[in-house]
């Protein structure tokens, strides 16, 4: 196993950009339960999901040695560079790509190309917050590889081609994933019957749902069109995977038992598959590209999938305190849908209650109502966010666990990766 001295680095050097999160405290059954997931494989996992579960980079095997060598440090001097705007870093990078993706998307029939292309418009492409994350992995990455006699050999500007040819392929992943993702948006919306998205109407609600889902399948036959470009099987099986994930969390949440709904667990199981999976295995697939270890990409995968878990909990803590306007999309609609989430998973803990009151369906807006006052009176929504906090905690402790680099754009890129984990907790939409 991968033990707690090898990727715990301290962060106290880091100066002046480092926190400590607080932890979380086990003072629950649910949270108890919860942390024995964290601290070691929890047989009673499936098996398909037992490599995922959501635990720390300890559960994890590390050949990277202990020694200082292996420690990031940073300057004083840094101080600037520190409090940059991670998106800043990649933004000529994300234009590029924000280019290229509105002409992947482009369809013979008009009707399907604008769908396609509707939220790859500008004003309504979103953050490209996994771009972004993508783009500054890949620098993050950037060490020295094992390679061939003749490679070490060559013209420097051959390995100059190399590298920029393994930079567009890694912009690909980007592309991909993010097809991926707004495909995902396309369905999930149609599912939910949702009237708006990133503060525009909905696609759904403009071109009806078929036209929405035949959309949606578009950028996932565009995405595997791309995918299979780069010839690379293991990132091809890996992102496609990633494709089954989504099916398979959105079928988790439509098919709940009653006593499902209630479990820390299966909360948490659905959340990866319908979020962190996209983001933590398409981290990986940029490490093996550039063919990394299998500890390089393994850490690549944690950081996705704690900094994936983390987003997804504050989305759950931001339905509840967020307005519509700051979210670009209705408040409240996990609860009126009847999905269960963090926050009140917790608050159920606090007041058993509250559980009758979610057995019921909350068809009922005067249920409704009772939930949000039991969720009021609870810590549910701060121990959602503290659970957020451990996940980005641990996001940030594979960015330190990578071996050390003395190149300052690395550097810079794993300050801008940190940072983001920052940036995911205070978010406010």
């Amino acid at each position: 196993m991968f033990s707690r001295a090898c990727s715990r680095i301290s962060r106290t050097g880091l100066n002046p950009f480092r926190w400590r999160y607080p932890c979380l405290s086990a003072s629950n059954s649910a949270v108890a339960a919860y942390y024995q997931l964290l601290s070691n494989s929890n047989p009673t996992i499936t098996p398909s999901l037992s490599k995922y579960a959501w635990g720390s980079i300890g559960n994890t095997s590390c050949s990277f040695s202990h020694d200082a060598r292996h420690h990031i440090h940073y300057s004083a001097t840094s101080t600037v560079e520190d409090q940059s705007d991670p998106f800043s870093l990649v933004a000529d990078e994300l234009s590029l790509l924000a280019d290229r993706l509105r002409s992947m998307v482009v369809a013979e029939v008009p009707k399907l190309a604008s769908a396609a292309e509707y939220f790859f418009k500008m004003g309504v492409e979103g953050k490209r917050f996994r771009p972004t994350v993508l783009l500054l992995m890949a620098t993050a990455l950037n060490m020295p590889v094992s390679m061939s006699s003749a490679d070490r050999l060559s013209p420097a500007r051959v390995v100059d081609n190399l590298e920029t040819q393994l930079r567009r392929r890694q912009q690909c992943i980007a592309e991909i994933t993010e097809m991926i993702h707004v495909a995902s948006l396309l369905h999930d919306d149609v599912l939910d019957d949702a009237d708006t998205r990133r503060g525009v109407s909905s696609l759904n609600s403009l071109m009806g749902n078929k036209l929405a889902v035949l959309a949606g399948d578009f950028l996932l036959s565009r995405a595997c069109v791309a995918l299979a470009s780069l010839q690379n099987t293991e990132v091809v099986s890996l992102l496609a995977k990633v494709v089954e994930h989504l099916v398979t969390g959105e079928t988790m949440q439509m098919t709940t038992t009653s006593e499902q709904r209630l479990n820390m667990q299966y909360y948490m199981e659905k959340t990866y598959f319908k979020t962190a999976s996209l983001i933590s295995n398409s981290c990986k697939a940029i490490a093996l590209l550039a063919g990394h270890t299998a500890e390089a990409a393994t850490l690549a995968y944690e950081y996705g999938k704690n900094l994936g878990l983390a987003y997804q909990l504050i989305d759950d803590v931001l339905d509840f305190t967020g307005t519509s306007a700051s979210l670009g999309k209705g408040s409240l609609s996990d609860i009126r849908h009847g999905i269960i989430t963090a926050p009140l998973l917790f608050a159920i803990e606090e007041f058993p209650q509250l559980g009758e009151v979610v057995q019921r369906g909350l068809e009922n807006p005067a249920d409704i109502d009772l939930a949000l006052d039991y969720l009021g009176k609870s810590q549910g929504i701060q121990k959602a966010k503290e659970l957020a906090v451990k996940h980005a905690n641990l996001a940030a402790e594979a960015i330190d666990s990578l071996p050390e680099s003395d190149d300052e754009d690395v550097r810079r890129s794993r300050r801008a990766l940190i940072d983001l984990t920052h940036r995911v907790i205070n978010r406010t939409k």
